[in-house]
C-alpha cells in the first residue's frame, strides 16, 4: 500500500482528503462519519463576524433597548440568560470537535474589521483550533479603491491578526488578483504558512418576475478544478507556503492531478454534499490503486512532479497554451465550415 501521508501548515495528515468549511461541520455526527471515512482533518463552516454583529444590533435593539421611556417593558419581556450567539455556538461546536475527533480541526474566520479578525482570531486559538484558515469574501466594488488598496487589505489584516495569533494560518485567496505570484510572495512575507486556492465568489441571479437580485447557490463541477490546478503548478517552488486547492474536486483524477501540480491537499466540499461522508473512502481507495499501478510508493514522490518548476513543457501553463488550444477546436460533423 502506498504512503498517503502529507504535511499541511505544519501538521502531519495521514492523506491530502479536507473537508473544506461546509455546514456538514455543524453536526458533530456528520463530522465523526467524515473522519470514520478516512478525512485527515477539517476545515469547521465560517464564523461571520458580520451575523455576530447583526445579532448583536437585534438584541440591543429588542431587548436591552425595550424599556427607553417605558421602565416597566423589561418585566414583560426580559432578556433572556440561556441566549447562545453564533459565537458562543461557533466555539463550542470547535470545542467538542476538538473532544469527540482525532484529526486536527482547522477554524474558518470572515471578518469584516481589523478589530474582529484579531478579536475572533484569538478566541478561535483560545478554544483549541488546529490552525486557521482566513476567509477574506471581499468584492472590490468600489471605484475610488485601486488594486493596491484591495492587495493592501489582505496584507494588512494578516499582519495585524499574526502579531496576536501563534496558530498556523491560511489564508483562502481569490483568483481575481492581477497577480496572484506577486499576492502570493507577499503574504507569505506577511506571515502565512499557506494558501487556499481558491476562493469562491457567489454570483447572485435575478428574478424576471420580480426584478429583484436574489442569492443563488451553484455547487461546484470538476470544471473549475482546472483553474486551481494550473495556478498551484505555478506556485510550487517558488513560495514556501502549503498548498491547498479548493472548488471542483469531485474525482479521484481531480484529486492526482492537483497532487501532480504539487498540493500539499484537496479540499473537498460540493463532493460530499451530493454523495456524502463515504465518498472520501472510495476516493481514497482509488488513488491508492492509481498510485500502486504508476508505481508511485508515495504522495510525496508525486507531489508537484508535472508543476511548471517541473513540467516537460512550462510555457503550457502560461499564454503559449493558448493559440494551441484555439487551434485544437474541430467542428462537429455536420456543420459548415
Amino acid at each position: 500500500m502506498a504512503d498517503l501521508t502529507t504535511e499541511y501548515l505544519g501538521l502531519k495528515l495521514a492523506n491530502p482528503l479536507v473537508p473544506s468549511a461546509s455546514p456538514l461541520s455543524k453536526d458533530l455526527d456528520m463530522a465523526k462519519q467524515l473522519e470514520d471515512a478516512g478525512a485527515s482533518a477539517l476545515v469547521m463552516y465560517s464564523l461571520f463576524e458580520e451575523k455576530i454583529d447583526y445579532e448583536e444590533e437585534h438584541m440591543a435593539r429588542f431587548l436591552h433597548d425595550q424599556a427607553i421611556g417605558h421602565g416597566e417593558a423589561t418585566s414583560f419581556h426580559p432578556p433572556p440568560t440561556d441566549y447562545i450567539s453564533h459565537q458562543d455556538e461557533y466555539l463550542e461546536q470547535l470545542q467538542q470537535l476538538k473532544t469527540q475527533l482525532d484529526i486536527p480541526i482547522i477554524a474558518s474566520l470572515n471578518g469584516t474589521s481589523s478589530s474582529g479578525w484579531i478579536h475572533y482570531g484569538k478566541e478561535l486559538q483560545q478554544a483549541g483550533a488546529d490552525a486557521l484558515e482566513l476567509n477574506v469574501y471581499y468584492v472590490a466594488a468600489d471605484p475610488e479603491e485601486t488594486s493596491r488598496d484591495v492587495e493592501a487589505r489582505y496584507i494588512n489584516l494578516l499582519e495585524d491578526l499574526r502579531q496576536h495569533v501563534t496558530l498556523p494560518i491560511t489564508m483562502k485567496l481569490s483568483s481575481q488578483f492581477s497577480s496572484i505570484m506577486y499576492m502570493a510572495q507577499q503574504l507569505q512575507a506577511a506571515g502565512a504558512n499557506g494558501l487556499a486556492l481558491f476562493n469562491r465568489f457567489y454570483q447572485p441571479d435575478v428574478d424576471l418576475e420580480s426584478l429583484k437580485v436574489i442569492p443563488k447557490l451553484e455547487l461546484s463541477s470538476s470544471m473549475e478544478s482546472l483553474l486551481r490546478i494550473r495556478w498551484v503548478a505555478l506556485l510550487h517552488g517558488r513560495v514556501k507556503l502549503s498548498l491547498a486547492v479548493t472548488g471542483g474536486f469531485h474525482t479521484t483524477e481531480d484529486i492526482i492531478k492537483a497532487l501532480l501540480a504539487g498540493a500539499d491537499v484537496t479540499h473537498l466540499c460540493s463532493a460530499l454534499l451530493h454523495h456524502g461522508p463515504e465518498l472520501i473512502t472510495e476516493l481514497l481507495s482509488d488513488l491508492n490503486a492509481w498510485l500502486e499501478e504508476h508505481e508511485y510508493e508515495s504522495i510525496n514522490q508525486l507531489k508537484g512532479s508535472i508543476s511548471q518548476e517541473h513540467a516537460i513543457e512550462p510555457a503550457a501553463y502560461e499564454r503559449a497554451n493558448y493559440v494551441n488550444v484555439l487551434d485544437s477546436f474541430s467542428h462537429p460533423t455536420g456543420v459548415l465550415r
